[in-house]
């Protein structure tokens, strides 16, 4: 991350607007600096996750501490909001991590390798690390670990020049500038993870079908209030009425089944 220009910022002589507005205003360079990277980045790593998906491989986000929380977060909104399993999370030092920090896991330069391998990694995976410094010893071993057993690898940094965007096939590399706490990874750099994570895992499913217009047609409708909407997406796709839509969705056990149903039925009618 590159350094801040001008005088030290003194935030404990700050006020509580001051502050806030000072976070505010180093957040909104935040989208910027990701966009920046679409192109030649972001897009050349999600058209190859993509291929590995459609051919029965996953995406593996491998982590720690933020940068690790972030990948398993993003990895555990796929299955309820589209239906898949395809997409997994791992952070150093385990699940446990996730809520009580585990920060001398991070420099364990086997752990990473071995918990991938214990996840079944193969060449029809692609594994993307992700560490806003861009040299986490766990994230960096385990990349190169892939590298020489033939696994595609990609990455998200927030630094330039780094040993884990050099040891990638796909790097992105979002240089979001200094944070204001300095080196707190879970200010800029988290968001700029977070936002390039949805974009990765959205688009990738997108790409997959699990969309269809805006609608999350493949959402597991896990409570009333998605039941609901899940008849509604019948509903507005078909020319069921909300009761039929409501059985046909006990039938198929998603919109994206009961939609498609009917779509073959009005076929065979034609």
């Amino acid at each position: 991350m590159a350094k801040r220009d001008g005088p030290e910022i003194h935030l404990e002589k700050m006020g509580t607007t001051e502050i806030l507005r000072l976070i505010n205003g180093e957040d909104k360079k935040v989208p910027e600096a990701v966009g920046e990277t679409i192109d030649t980045q972001i897009a050349p790593l999600v058209e190859v996750v993509i291929e590995k998906l459609k051919r029965g491989g996953r995406l593996i986000y491998i982590g720690a501490g933020t940068s690790g929380r972030l990948g398993v977060l993003d990895a555990s909104e796929i299955p309820p909001t589209f239906d898949s399993d395809v997409i997994i999370g791992l952070i150093a030092g385990g699940y446990g991590a996730l809520l009580k920090a585990a920060e001398g896991a991070e420099d364990d330069v086997v752990r990473g390798w071995k918990d991938l391998k214990e996840l079944g990694v193969s060449p029809n995976d692609i594994v993307v690390g992700i560490a806003a410094s861009g040299t986490t010893p766990y994230v960096d071993a385990a990349l190169t670990a892939c590298r020489c057993n033939g696994i595609l690898t990609g990455c998200i940094v927030c630094c330039m020049d780094t040993p884990i965007a050099r040891r990638a096939d796909y790097p992105i590399e979002v240089d979001v500038g200094e944070e204001i706490v300095k080196d707190s990874t879970r200010l800029k750099a988290g968001t700029a993870q977070k936002l390039v994570l949805n974009m990765i895992s959205t688009t990738v499913m997108a790409q997959l079908g699990k969309v269809r217009g805006q609608d999350m047609i493949c959402m597991r409708p896990s409570n009333a209030k998605l039941r609901l909407r899940a008849i509604k997406m019948i509903v507005k796709w078909t020319d069921l009425s909300e009761a039929e839509a409501m059985r046909q969705l006990d039938r198929y056990g998603n919109a994206k089944g009961a939609i498609e149903a009917y779509e073959r039925s009005a076929l065979c009618i034609e």
